[in-house]
């Protein structure tokens, strides 16, 4: 898959147990006020207690930047559905696509996308 699919097109997952019905692509990113506080930390400074924070909030998915995410409408077998994330990591992208999928400054604007 070398293109972003267009909405509303269906894809079968790799099993096929379930498929995914596109509504658009997204940016996957953690809000590190929900990641578990021994890990949240960028920084060490001298005896501060382990569970502040430093740095930004809201992060990129570092293993999913690489390859490309979309915000579907999840459908099982047993007529079950639900919104998710569906990250394609079998799929890379290349080359302008890549550039403009995780860029902290989109084309044509002047302020950072991550706070």
């Amino acid at each position: 898959m070398r293109t972003i699919p267009p909405v509303g097109k269906k894809l079968r997952s790799p099993g096929g147990s379930f498929f995914y019905e596109v509504q658009g692509p997204c940016c996957v990113l953690y809000d590190r006020e929900q990641l578990p506080w021994p890990s949240c930390r960028l920084s060490w400074k001298g005896k501060e207690p382990s569970w502040n924070r430093v740095g930004k909030r809201f992060v990129p998915d570092l293993a999913a930047s690489r390859c490309p995410a979309f915000s579907v409408k999840a459908h099982d077998a047993w007529g079950d559905t639900w919104d998710q994330v569906l990250v394609i990591y079998h799929d890379r992208l290349e080359g302008e696509l890549k550039r403009s999928w995780y860029a902290k400054v989109p084309a044509g604007h002047a302020y950072p996308v991550f706070p």
